[in-house]
């Protein structure tokens, strides 16, 4: 049996009414991505394990700005 998606929106989602982010669906063996301002668009897909050392990764980094 297949289940839908369960997308998260990002939670920083930029300024204005907060569309100018990602989508993010776990999935058993990795992680999806999207556009949320054209959720019907391409989607990206990674392994979880690359997924998680990415966002840990951005999160190591000094902020700009």
């Amino acid at each position: 049996m297949l289940t839908p998606d369960i997308w998260r929106k990002s939670s920083f989602s930029g300024g204005g009414q907060g569309d100018a982010c990602v989508e993010v669906a776990d999935r058993r063996t990795h992680i999806s991505i999207r556009d949320s301002k054209a959720p019907a668009r391409a989607t990206l897909s990674f392994p979880a394990r690359a997924f998680v050392s990415f966002i840990e990764a951005l999160k190591a980094r000094p902020s700009a700005g």
